[in-house]
């Protein structure tokens, strides 16, 4: 009989940190994938990415089209259309296990829905620390959850220390690791002559999400990247925000500087050409989970920006700023004179979808497990 997986996705982001892992449960015998898309996924603005689930030949169950997160009401009011739209689409689907990662309010909202469902719920990446609203969203999707697939051990302890019973944390490592290094196939030189910048010179790959608690300062912070970098004689290849709120403030700053020498500005990249330009960067400015996770694996220094990874664990490539020009430029200058880090990444080893291929295939899903209750 064959084991039917909903993978719920919402952004770019999850999305490419999940191919590979969806690839091997797509092909696996036994297992059958479905997917439920939206969010950002349905917005032309942010490169209505819906396009690169369906050029991977993914089955698409449903798509539930919500509104850009403008800000934190809207963001909330989402949640809620999302919810009604789940229910809808699992209702039809009728699939045997709900995944979901990270911590972002579609995957509370699929925990929300799924759980009222009864149909147990999957979820990779719990029991990380990032402070701002994330850290309490992905805490309560891990409460929700029936079987968790940690990216490190101090997370497991963590789900554990939470209540969950230990019998259902594993520890897989992280599945935006699996096939990473082979992934970054263009050379620095290809990359910066393709947009028109100098491979002679360092260059920057920057990404800047806004932080709901701090929603009306993204464009001010913004501003400070792109001045440190400026005054700092570093090339700019910036990727516009995520959709939350604050997110209308970087994307103004960055089309405000968008014809400046020395900065490109892009929507998306597909997952492979972020990767590569990833590697070949001198350096990585912002505050993405890409910095904190998987940028040590090429060893290229990360400059941390601001609240929204604290207190995520660290890799020796990475430095953490305040929102401040003078604190950017001087971890700036430290970085391009440090130069590249160890190839080491305490988020795993690169094999974290064959693990969960096989949790997926042979956990038993029993109805003791959706009793749930605090094992302590």
């Amino acid at each position: 009989m064959m084991r039917k997986i909903c993978y719920i996705t919402g952004t770019r982001a999850d999305f490419g940190l999940m191919q590979s892992t969806l690839e091997l449960i797509d092909k696996a015998p036994g297992l059958e994938l479905s997917l439920i898309v939206t969010g950002m996924h349905l917005l032309e603005e942010y490169g209505l990415t819906i396009q690169d689930i369906e050029a991977a030949g993914f089955k698409i169950a449903a798509t539930v089209a919500v509104g850009a997160h403008s800000s934190g009401a809207a963001m909330g009011r989402n949640i809620g259309i999302m919810i009604s739209g789940f229910i809808d689409a699992l209702e039809s689907a009728r699939p045997d296990v709900v995944m979901l990662l990270g911590d972002r309010g579609e995957m509370l909202a699929g925990a929300i829905a799924a759980i009222h469902l009864n149909i147990p719920i999957v979820h990779i990446h719990g029991g990380e620390r990032s402070g701002t609203v994330d850290e309490p969203v992905r805490h309560a999707i891990s409460k929700l959850s029936h079987l968790h697939f940690t990216a490190t051990a101090d997370a497991r302890e963590r789900l554990i220390r939470m209540g969950e019973n230990p019998a259902d944390v594993y520890v897989t490592g992280a599945p935006g690791l699996d096939g990473l290094t082979d992934m970054a196939r263009a050379t620095r030189t290809e990359l910066l002559e393709w947009a028109g910048l100098d491979p002679a010179r360092p260059f920057a790959l920057m990404v800047y999400h806004p932080v709901l608690q701090e929603a009306e300062a993204a464009g001010k912070a913004a501003e400070s990247i792109l001045a440190a970098m400026a005054a700092g004689g570093v090339q700019i290849i910036a990727l516009k925000p995520n959709s939350d709120a604050g997110s209308d403030g970087i994307r103004k700053v960055l089309e405000q500087h968008a014809s400046d020498a020395n900065l490109r500005v892009f929507t998306h990249f597909p997952r492979a050409r972020f990767v590569a330009w990833m590697a070949a960067a001198d350096v990585m400015v912002g505050n993405s989970s890409a910095g904190i996770i998987e940028a040590a694996s090429f060893g290229t220094p990360v400059i941390n920006i601001g609240s929204r990874q604290h207190l995520r664990e660290r890799n020796a490539n990475t430095v953490d700023v305040p929102t401040d020009e003078t604190a950017i430029s001087a971890a700036l200058v430290h970085a391009l004179h440090q130069g590249r880090r160890p190839l080491q990444n305490v988020y795993g080893d690169g094999s974290a979808g064959l693990r969960i291929l096989q949790l997926l295939s042979e956990t038993d899903l029993n109805a003791a497990m959706l009793a749930k209750s605090n094992a302590y």
